[in-house]
């Protein structure tokens, strides 16, 4: 633990705001005040989210399914997944791709059953997706129709697997997953592409670790 001590004269006390410190001690020397910080950042969480949809517009399409995991930067420490009933039809096309169909979503919750559920979840943390634009601007979207707001920091693993992870001629998530050796249980379903996307989510914190520091890589920040 850092710690250091930064004079401070007596009118000047209360207006003190330190972002991500920890005042633990106040010494009076010689009639002046100095204040002991100890320097602990903040640790940084990662919500790494799937959806299935049906179709590729935002504003025309729903939500059918969502997988959610948190991560602390080592492991993953809870976890959410469910279908959702979009309130419209599936095409044929995406029932082919994902294997959700209309049947399978009639008596699952609709999507503002769930959203304070993915609110309090996500709340605070890192927005994480392979390719984030498609999953943050549906989510945003379904949110957007309730009347609220949905706005969270965002990290895409596709840009930072080009970063950290460079050479593979695609990175979309089965080619990548499949040449690291990345095992995806449930293609083209919310709960299998999501910790698809953790276990790569892992390999760039690590790589990322190996390239830039020593430190461990759940304590490094990728901003």
């Amino acid at each position: 633990m850092k710690i250091q001590f930064i004079y401070l004269p007596f009118n000047k006390i209360d207006i003190l705001l330190l972002n991500d410190e920890l005042i633990i001690d106040i010494k009076v020397i010689h009639r002046f005040r100095f204040i002991a910080i100890s320097f602990q950042k903040k640790q940084v969480l990662y919500a790494i989210i799937d959806i299935e949809t049906t179709g590729q517009s935002a504003t025309k399409g729903k939500i059918t399914e969502i997988a959610i995991y948190i991560h602390n930067g080592f492991e993953i420490t809870d976890s959410f997944s469910s279908l959702i009933n979009p309130e419209c039809y599936i095409p044929g096309f995406i029932t082919s791709l994902t294997g959700i169909d209309n049947e399978m979503v009639r008596n699952a919750p609709k999507f503002y059953e769930i959203a304070r559920r993915i609110v309090e979840m996500t709340d605070d943390k890192v927005f994480v997706a392979h390719n984030v634009s498609f999953d943050y601007r549906f989510i945003q979207e379904e949110f957007k129709r309730l009347g609220y707001d949905y706005q969270r920091k965002t990290m895409c693993t596709v840009r930072m697997g080009r970063k950290f992870i460079p050479g593979h001629k695609s990175y979309s998530l089965g080619k990548i997953c499949d040449e690291l050796g990345i095992s995806i249980n449930g293609r083209h379903r919310a709960a299998g592409d999501a910790l698809a996307t953790t276990k790569l989510f892992e390999i760039i914190l690590e790589r990322k670790a190996q390239k830039e520091t020593k430190q461990p890589p759940g304590q490094l920040r990728l901003f």
